[in-house]
């Protein structure tokens, strides 16, 4: 009787190791003696430090037999890894870096950017974060950035190092100097959070393309349109990002492609406001956008004449002028050594030499022109345009030649 009862009392000490080996994901000390801390109880300080890493119910079953539980422990074996008897899927994680005591001061020294992951063969978590984390690994490959794994069961000394506590144990190394990954365990959101950590904190749309293939392939998504994709909004948008490590920032100066309607919300206005800001911010006349120009509501234009050597220099002062005068005037871009349309077009405006000019058109019904004279920069084609849309301008009058210059102190006057 006294050798069952010390058999049974023998038996149910194994199975509580089992179930326990099982349920929490701890690492494993080889110790000469006996580690039998494993039995105490967890005081609620150490209970609250470690909570982040879950217990692996995945493998304990309250209604399994005995003679399970006792079968699925004698085939474990924790020191070489079973995987066979674990049953552990085969992941293709060629792209994660495997280290060990040998490799590993060298990969993160010569890695700016080096996530490791701490993970033990039979531990749930791990399997089910496998995948995931080569897939990462994979999207990553090419970047600035090492995705890299230890068998912390094989690797002892840099567990302890590394203060592994539970598995997975996943750290970011920046420099040397590790932090913890607090993101969750999928390959999407790995991914993003180590774009963030080794990317600007925000990144540029330029192109429809880039548009498209964001809008496409993210679920959610930050988009700043600012004045500059540069300075203080930049960085304030981009210091934003940080703190917020799964959601990609971008940023564009796309806003003039956005127009909002403010009007009263009924038929009449909406179509009024469509076919008011349909046209580009700068229209380049060419035989097609002709018809565009002319049928639209609005008929004040401002026409900037300009050879193609001097188009790089002029053009942007006059889009950024452009952006004032949005949905009140139409502003056109004449390419004057187009010989197609564009001298033709300079021709009929009496627009002769190569510098540029700015002309004010009042449209088709009255056919009376304005000439800019100056230099074309910002400030003076906004005070020109302020003068047209008041009708502070005097018509050119085409027996004047057009002036070249700012040096002549006489007002404008027009032509018919």
């Amino acid at each position: 009787m006294p050798s069952r009862l010390v058999l049974l009392l023998s038996l149910t000490a194994l199975l509580l190791f089992s179930s326990f080996s099982f349920t929490i994901c701890k690492p494993v000390e080889n110790d000469d003696e006996e580690d039998l801390s494993f039995l105490e109880e967890p005081d609620e300080q150490s209970s609250q430090q470690h909570h982040q890493h879950y217990p692996d119910l995945g493998n304990y079953d309250e209604e399994a037999s005995d003679a399970d539980d006792l079968d699925e422990f004698s085939d474990f074996d924790e020191s070489e890894g079973n995987q066979e008897a674990l049953n552990v899927p085969v992941v293709d994680d060629k792209d994660v870096v495997v280290l060990k005591e040998r490799n590993f001061t060298d990969v993160i020294e010569n890695n700016q950017f080096v996530m490791v992951e701490f993970y033990a063969p039979w531990c749930g978590h791990c399997q089910a974060l496998a995948p995931e984390y080569a897939a990462a690994a994979t999207e990553l490959k090419g970047e600035n950035v090492v995705l890299a794994k230890v068998d912390a069961t094989e690797e002892n000394e840099l567990s302890q190092e590394y203060d592994v506590q539970g598995f997975p144990t996943v750290l970011f190394f920046i420099d040397g100097v590790h932090k913890p990954y607090t993101g969750q365990r999928t390959k999407d959101a790995i991914v993003t959070w180590i774009k963030k950590k080794i990317g600007p904190g925000i990144y540029n749309i330029t192109t429809l393309d880039e548009a498209e293939r964001i809008l496409t392939s993210e679920s959610k998504i930050v988009l700043g349109y600012l004045n500059s994709l540069v300075g203080p909004e930049s960085e304030e948008l981009a210091a934003a990002s940080r703190l917020e490590d799964d959601v990609n920032f971008y940023q564009t100066r796309e806003d003039e492609k956005l127009s909002h309607f403010d009007g009263q919300f009924v038929k009449s206005a909406i179509v009024d406001f469509v076919f008011s800001n349909k046209l580009p911010l700068v229209t380049t006349f060419t035989r097609e956008s002709a018809p565009l120009i002319f049928e639209s509501k609005i008929k004040k234009q401002l026409l900037l004449f300009v050879t193609s050597n001097d188009s790089e220099k002029v053009l942007p002062e006059f889009q950024e002028a452009a952006k004032i005068f949005k949905g009140k005037l139409i502003f056109v871009h004449v390419e004057m050594d187009n010989e197609d349309v564009g001298k033709p077009v300079s021709d009929y405006f009496g627009i002769s030499g190569d510098s540029p000019k700015v002309l004010a058109y009042t449209g088709n019904d009255d056919a009376t022109k304005f000439v800019l004279e100056g230099e074309v920069t910002l400030k003076n084609i906004k005070a020109f345009g302020e003068d047209f849309l008041e009708d502070k301008l005097k018509p050119f009058f085409k027996s004047d030649p057009v002036p070249e210059s700012n040096d002549s102190d006489s007002e404008n006057c027009g032509w018919k």
